[in-house]
């Protein structure tokens, strides 16, 4: 979509919190343009928004879309019976997803795009601190908050554009890149997508952007891959022959993140970025908000750490890399499941992602963007955890509040805390936080 942002004054946000859709809202801030936005709820992306400038309204209702808005910027989260949304049509205000806003922005620039079903955040964090560190003054797009400038947008002044790209709807495919990196392919967003092969398909469309002089940073020896490179016409970097990130010493934990250092290095070298400089910068990279984040510790001396891990997958690679580190400490995970689409068709899979940990408590699902299913339950992902730990303790604990009075008794000192999920589970790890 054609928008000129030079003549754009004023725009509004819906979903104005998401993690996307506020770095969005903070580049137009520092552009100078007037921001307002809504969203269900406050939280700390908001609050540093508002600090910022922008006119936040809690709960969607229409008088806070304001009729000489220039443009509507969205999450792709919401319901287009959504009362904001559904005035901007009738006001016939220019309208932008999410996704395409950064479709846009992505076509003025050389752009990076860093996608895959696990570890896009941190990978693109890491490129993002390489570059940062090396003096290349990129502009970066994540979908976390970066330690450092504890931010999801840097502004930079040079042609790079490092950017997360998630392939939810194949949002993805809005974006003009010059490289992709894929981490890896599995199964999610079943909500959206028929299968595997579906999911495969809009990765190989995204490949299929890239013309002969640009660049694909993948695992070539990723099965799920195979269609995607054979048919590829760019030229293919496989970051799983990359050395140096094993003689790292990365703060980072796990051997997921070491896969992600490859891809961070692999980057690094078509950019012909000084391997030296580039390794220095990943033994800094102190990780992101809510990947595996240190909170500090409860009252009484359990370590709390949060972490977004939300897939099978994710949940098995980042406690994996916790018992790595812990080795014989006592581990609690509080896990929130996000979805029930998600919880019913990866039940199994979920069942099997918490042999590292001793104790699991697990609340309410989370349902975000989907109405109520009653075939599926926190108590069946209990019961069939359960089956696959006979002795572990695992807990059905309806609300946070219980999770939270649960771990203040029973985590004492020296076990490890880890609050985990897509939802609002990390308000359990600030809950249990004592500040001395």
């Amino acid at each position: 979509m054609e928008l000129n942002l030079s003549k754009i004054k004023k725009v509004h946000f819906i979903g104005i919190g998401g993690i996307g859709v506020s770095a969005i809202a903070r580049l137009m801030l520092i552009q100078g343009k007037e921001v307002t936005g809504s969203d269900r709820s406050s939280s700390p992306v908001t609050a540093i928004l508002q600090k910022l400038g922008a006119k936040i309204t809690f709960g969607h209702n229409e008088g806070c879309l304001e009729e000489d808005t220039d443009v509507v910027i969205y999450t792709i989260a919401i319901d287009e019976k959504n009362p904001e949304f559904v005035k901007a049509k009738r006001l016939e205000i220019k309208m932008l997803s999410y996704p395409e806003m950064l479709g846009v922005l992505s076509r003025e620039k050389y752009t990076i795009a860093v996608s895959g079903t696990h570890g896009k955040t941190t990978t693109t964090a890491m490129i993002g601190k390489i570059l940062l560190d090396t003096d290349k003054d990129p502009t970066i797009i994540v979908g976390s908050l970066m330690k450092g400038p504890m931010s999801n947008l840097v502004v930079g002044e040079s042609n790079l554009f490092v950017v997360e790209a998630c392939e939810y709807r194949r949002s993805f495919l809005n974006l003009s890149p010059k490289m992709v990196v894929i981490t890896n392919i599995d199964n999610d967003h079943l909500d959206y997508y028929r299968d595997m092969d579906d999911i495969k398909s809009a990765f190989a469309e995204l490949v299929s952007k890239l013309g002969p002089k640009d660049y694909l940073v993948c695992n070539k020896q990723d099965d799920r891959l195979w269609g995607i490179i054979k048919n590829a016409k760019c030229i293919i970097v496989d970051y799983s022959q990359n050395k140096l990130a094993e003689k790292l010493n990365l703060k980072v934990v796990g051997n997921h993140n070491i896969e992600n250092a490859k891809a961070a290095l692999s980057v690094a070298e078509i950019l012909e970025i000084d391997p030296e400089g580039a390794g220095k910068a990943l033994e800094g990279f102190a990780g992101t908000w809510r990947r595996f984040e240190y909170k500090g510790e409860t009252k009484g001396g359990a370590m709390i750490y949060d972490d977004y891990a939300h897939h099978p997958t994710e949940i098995r690679a980042t406690l994996q890399g916790a018992r790595q580190f812990f080795k014989d400490k006592k581990i609690f995970v509080a896990f929130q499941p996000h979805l029930y689409s998600r919880t019913k068709l990866l039940l199994d899979d979920f069942a099997k992602s918490f042999d590292e940990v001793d104790v699991v408590l697990v609340p309410d699902i989370y349902a975000a963007r989907e109405p109520v299913d009653h075939s599926i339950s926190s108590e069946d992902l209990v019961r069939e955890i359960l089956k696959n730990n006979p002795g572990k303790t695992v807990l059905y604990l309806k609300q946070l509040e219980d999770i939270e009075n649960y771990l203040r008794e029973e985590a004492g000192e020296g076990s490890v805390i880890i609050t985990m999920g897509a939802g609002n589970i990390s308000g359990v790890s600030d809950n249990l936080v004592f500040n001395k």
